[in-house]
């Protein structure tokens, strides 16, 4: 099965479904590729390519630890994806479908950060369930500290899919340290602390030590016929 994720942003991959990551990766079936779409530093750093190149080492390292070779880095402006043409969103989207012909797609959950709504906007248009794509199953992953932040009305993150992670938690937050430029003090979301307790808390819902949430967005699976 080739599985995409999708990140606007370095980090939101591991901060929204990095244990579900490394299940997919040391899943034998499972091919996956990880692309964050904007450049992860701009807005913060204008200018600064020194702190663009830390970026994306950092990311890089994150995926090996989840054991991911296959990620993709790309330009898209940092924290103005909105003040794009929709279509040239949707472009970039398309491009990785055609090249990956993923089964599953994760997505960012649009929620109050512009950036994951925008990239959520040009997945659903590319994932539209149009004869002949390839695209089997859309989920949506809540990144902490934007996620938890959404004001009421807002694109609710309501979660209807979970994933225990209890065997890969550690490697989460293995992950999540490479992230030298992201990590916060406790209490912010942003640290190992308030990641186990996040996965801990969805857990607890869905009766395993840790688990990750998700909404899906659209599955369609195969009917195995009766048995003769």
């Amino acid at each position: 099965m080739r599985v995409l994720v999708l990140a606007a942003h370095p980090d939101d991959e591991v901060l929204g479904m990095g244990g579900t990551i490394a299940l997919h990766a040391d899943a034998v079936t499972d091919e996956v590729r990880i692309v964050c779409v904007t450049d992860g530093s701009s807005a913060q750093y204008p200018g600064d390519s020194e702190r663009r190149a830390q970026k994306d080492e950092e990311a890089r390292r994150a995926a090996a630890v989840l054991g991911v070779e296959d990620f993709v880095h790309l330009d898209l402006p940092d924290m103005r994806l909105d003040t794009l043409a929709h279509v040239e969103v949707n472009r970039v989207v398309e491009a990785e479908l055609a090249s990956f012909r993923p089964e599953v797609v994760y997505a960012p959950h649009p929620d109050v950060n512009k950036d994951h709504r925008a990239l959520f906007d040009s997945v659903a248009v590319a994932t539209r369930a149009t004869p002949g794509q390839c695209v089997r199953r859309v989920l949506t992953y809540g990144p902490t500290s934007s996620v938890e932040w959404t004001p009421a009305g807002l694109n609710w993150f309501v979660p209807n899919w979970f994933v225990d992670v209890t065997k890969t938690l550690e490697r989460k937050l293995e992950a999540f340290a490479c992230y030298e430029t992201e990590r916060r003090p406790a209490p912010h979301p942003r640290n190992a602390e308030a990641l186990q307790a996040h996965a801990a808390f969805y857990g607890a819902g869905v009766g395993v030590a840790y688990a990750e949430p998700f909404v899906l967005v659209r599955g369609l699976e195969p009917v195995e016929p009766p048995k003769a």
